[in-house]
């Protein structure tokens, strides 16, 4: 939706007006851009207070406080903007998410997340194809959004076969929602030049049968390796595809994300965006490091993450939002989740030794995979620190969670008093030994609030191959929290629909919603395990201050105090007031970063955001 359409409730004071208001303008006060008003001023400050009202100038926060205080900043040309009564709350700070990815989902053929027998999967991908016959023989065809763990539970796991009996020539290829696996046909195997005597990468592998050739699944990098063998977007297709992305985060409330697996595409896009004034949220973005080559030259691999990153970042965070390359991203493991089971664990995974109908688990051989082991994790965490760049660990199984936290100690240890900020995220199996760990070594736990309720990714197989003990505490943000640990919020769009608020109920519920079609559906009512749920306003602040604080933002955004960047959004109803079962059901109406208008919608009607923003934006720290 362009900005031009756009509108937002304003009383626009006339001198008039102003006389009429009480207290309007003190002697000696300087009016203010912006006002906002008779509202639940909800800060995140040291003490979570409440509020009345905010005055912004400039595209900082200048005054919070009561209505009758903001009074003296309200001049005739300040913007006036009654709240009614609704919560106004720091903009959402995103701190785990794929934007390129989620904006080129959007135009694939998209299987919705939906779980799909073998039958439906099929014709789903046949409509898209029927529907695109102008493409050639050669032309892939991407299918996003497989929800490749609930498949696996109603029809077993699919193979190439399945994609081979569809009435095309192209090569296909499938991605999981989670990203960690490529499903493609044969066809596409012979054009990637996939077969037998192709070599495993590092950090994946090609799943073949018991004559070794591969059955069309490849995991991690080995699905990274096949969807590279697609074509990139050009320039206008990624420009296109990151504003539908941003598009989708400012209708969130999203005013800060980081991009955990960035590259120079990325790069350039959010750089061209922000050139033209069509960025809309500031991007922080991370370079991914290969365990391949971290392994044969560690001082190479940071110096080439170094070059990249200083080729897009723009330096300290301005009001106006900008881009920001100042993170690597490692990936530690796969998932835990059945039938991948490539999460690195303590312990083996569990496999059925009886039958379907009278299962027998027992511990089996296989305990994942550590795709950067201490030798080669320890030396590369410290170079990547000494040259400013802060670590971001993806960690699903204990055992990566536990070597993380072992390879930031030795950083701790070398480094005394470095003031780098590292995040695990997901760690979804941490051994309850680990959870002091986080805040003793300042690590931040990024967690998908989303994956703490019952669902076919948890409940349907992956129980069982944990074993009762490991599910039990599966998804730990509430003992982390009680540990002391700093606990970030992360939407790892597009693993998932982009539901900030589903989200967030969860992460207090340890429950879905069957009103939320994001959700699931009677089957899996009730909560995920007995693991601890967080507090609302523990909830808020995963998603503002702390993620903030992972992000090295805290001192900018994160909370609505003077001094701060004025980025801010107001709700359809009170996160903190809602009943329990309401939390996910709820909207964002207004969304300003930077003291801009980027998002507004109904009841804010009768002033385009672009008129409103003009004297804020000409006062704007560029």
């Amino acid at each position: 939706m362009k900005f031009s359409r756009l509108f937002i409730a304003v009383a626009s004071t006339t001198a008039f007006s102003c006389m009429a208001l009480l207290g309007c303008q003190t002697q000696g006060s300087t009016p203010a851009d912006m006002v906002m008003r008779n509202g639940y001023v909800y800060t995140v400050d040291g003490k979570n207070s409440v509020q009345q009202a905010i005055a912004v100038t400039g595209g900082k926060i200048v005054y919070v406080g009561s209505d009758e205080g903001v009074a003296s900043y309200i001049g005739t040309q300040t913007q006036l903007i009654d709240l009614a009564g609704r919560m106004l709350m720091p903009g959402f700070v995103d701190a785990h998410m794929h934007p390129g990815d989620g904006g080129r989902a959007m135009t694939l053929c998209d299987l919705k997340y939906q779980t799909m027998t073998r039958k439906v999967f099929q014709e789903t991908i046949q409509a898209c194809l029927d529907a695109d016959k102008g493409k050639g023989p050669d032309v892939w065809l991407e299918v996003g959004s497989w929800d490749r763990m609930g498949m696996t539970g109603l029809d077993g796991d699919p193979d190439k076969s399945t994609l081979d009996a569809l009435k095309t020539t192209r090569p296909i290829q499938v991605r999981s929602t989670d990203f960690h696996t490529v499903l493609t046909n044969s066809r596409g195997l012979s054009v990637a030049g996939i077969n037998k005597h192709t070599a495993n990468p590092g950090d994946g592998k090609y799943v073949r049968d018991s004559a070794g050739n591969p059955t069309g699944i490849c995991e991690d990098g080995a699905a990274d390796a096949m969807a590279a063998v697609v074509p990139p977007a050009s320039d206008a297709e990624k420009l296109k595809q990151t504003r539908a992305a941003l598009d989708a985060m400012r209708q969130q409330g999203i005013t800060s994300f980081f991009d955990a697996l960035s590259g120079p595409e990325n790069g350039k896009a959010f750089t061209t965006l922000q050139q033209s004034g069509e960025l809309t949220a500031r991007a922080l973005l991370a370079i991914k490091l290969d365990p391949a080559a971290a392994a044969v030259d560690p001082a190479k691999t940071i110096a080439e993450a170094k070059a990249l990153a200083n080729t897009y970042d723009q330096g300290e965070a301005k009001v106006a939002p900008g881009v920001s390359m100042r993170h690597v991203k490692l990936f530690m493991d796969g998932i835990i989740n059945a039938p991948a089971d490539t999460g690195a664990m303590l312990a083996p995974y569990l496999r059925n030794a009886g039958t379907d109908a009278a299962p027998k688990w027992t511990p089996g051989k296989n305990a994942g995979e550590l795709y950067f082991p201490p030798q080669v994790l320890n030396p590369l965490l410290l170079q990547a620190v000494q040259a400013g760049l802060d670590p971001h660990l993806h960690a699903t199984g204990d055992r990566a969670v536990r070597d993380s936290l072992n390879g930031i100690e030795y950083v701790r240890q070398q480094l005394p008093g470095n003031g780098f900020r590292p995040a695990i995220t997901h760690a979804e199996s941490v051994d309850p030994a680990d959870y002091a760990r986080f805040k003793a070594l300042d690590v931040t736990a990024n967690m998908s609030f989303q994956w703490a309720q019952q669902a076919p990714s948890t409940v349907d197989g992956t129980s069982d191959h944990l074993g009762p003990a490991r599910f039990a505490r599966m998804e730990p943000s509430g003992s982390i929290s009680r540990a002391g640990g700093r606990v970030a919020y992360g939407s790892d769009w597009p693993v998932d629909p982009l539901d900030e608020f589903l989200a967030l109920k969860i992460g207090v519920t340890r429950s879905g919603d069957p009103l939320n079609p994001h959700s699931y559906g009677p089957k899996y009512a009730g909560r995920l395990n007995a693991d601890p749920a967080l507090s609302r306003t523990d909830v808020l602040r995963t998603i503002t201050m702390n993620a903030a604080e992972q992000l090295k933002l805290d001192a900018v955004v994160g909370s609505v105090e003077v001094g701060k960047f004025a980025d801010l959004i107001v709700l359809d109803k009170n996160f903190m007031q809602v009943p329990e079962d309401e939390l996910g059901r709820n909207d964002v109406l207004l969304t300003v970063v930077g003291g801009k208008v980027v998002w507004a919608k109904a009841p804010f009607v009768g002033l385009d955001p672009k008129a409103l923003s003009q004297a804020s934006t000409s006062r704007i720290a560029q």
